[in-house]
């Protein structure tokens, strides 16, 4: 066996295994700390591209899932505004009822000609309600997003109860000054209109009800997705260091060995 002194490959080899194990160590104790796998882009750039994306489409999901909270809550207000409307047509039906009593007198039905006006003035008050500014009664619906890529939506059907077809228009006509001016059938078509747009509004309501919890079930499946690529595991990752740690300490203990070595030459010379 030579003895040479310019060339230690035993100190060197021992001094990159040193510089691989540390450098495996550092990558360990960063991935500790921060509890994901991917450090820096180098570490997995196709990982951390699909994760940006799927992490992207859980808070996507994440936001429509409070839109619909809010269009839930415009059907909720738009209910309350369709069930009052219909306890006034109640109380205007039976109005009409006692108004065509043979035994009231001119001032009795004036009486009842009274209330049934200001009960017209709160249905008109009641197709003016507004939710955040937007018309709880417009003649256009509205659309609420229920996916997080913006393909799939539930349109929330116009209920314009100021219309004379299809909403109680026809008893808050301009025309219509008094209880002879209206017919049972017209306020029973009010009531039938009515009775529809709440039927309407709980089906919408029913419907998202079930894509919010879609929604819900998506975004969590999404993130454990996304989870399985980023985070680290732990109990993995501390082995991983352990053994790291034991590989640099003894590779520092071999290069320090590996620099000795050559002092075997020095009693040749001597």
């Amino acid at each position: 066996m030579a003895v040479i002194i310019n060339t230690n490959f035993a100190a060197t080899t021992a001094a990159n295994n040193l510089a691989s194990s540390n450098a495996n160590l550092q990558k360990s104790l960063n991935r500790l700390s921060s509890g994901s796998k991917i450090v820096t882009p180098a570490d997995d750039a196709g990982g951390l591209a699909v994760s940006m994306k799927l992490s992207a489409a859980a808070r996507r999901s994440g936001a429509a899932a409070v839109n619909i909270g809010n269009s839930v809550s415009f059907l909720q207000t738009q209910d309350g505004s369709l069930k009052v409307a219909g306890k006034v047509l109640d109380r205007i039906s039976e109005l009409k009822t006692l108004y065509a009593d043979a035994t009231k007198n001119a001032t009795d039905l004036a009486n009842y000609d009274q209330e049934f006006v200001q009960l017209q003035a709160e249905l008109v008050s009641i197709t003016g309600e507004k939710f955040n500014g937007i018309s709880l009664f417009a003649s256009t619906a509205l659309s609420t997003q229920v996916s997080e890529d913006g393909t799939q939506s539930v349109s929330l059907s116009a209920k314009n109860l100021a219309s004379t077809s299809v909403g109680a228009g026809t008893l808050t006509a301009t025309t219509v000054t008094d209880l002879g001016d209206i017919t049972l059938t017209n306020i029973n078509d009010a009531i039938q209109n009515v009775a529809t747009m709440r039927a309407q509004n709980g089906a919408e309501q029913s419907r998202l009800g079930f894509a919010s919890e879609l929604l819900t079930v998506n975004k969590a499946n999404l993130e454990a997705a996304s989870s399985r690529i980023v985070d680290v595991d732990v109990a993995d990752e501390s082995t991983q260091l352990a053994r790291w740690n034991v590989l640099v300490q003894s590779g520092t203990a071999m290069l320090a060995q590996a620099n000795q070595s050559a002092q075997s030459v020095m009693r040749l010379l001597q």
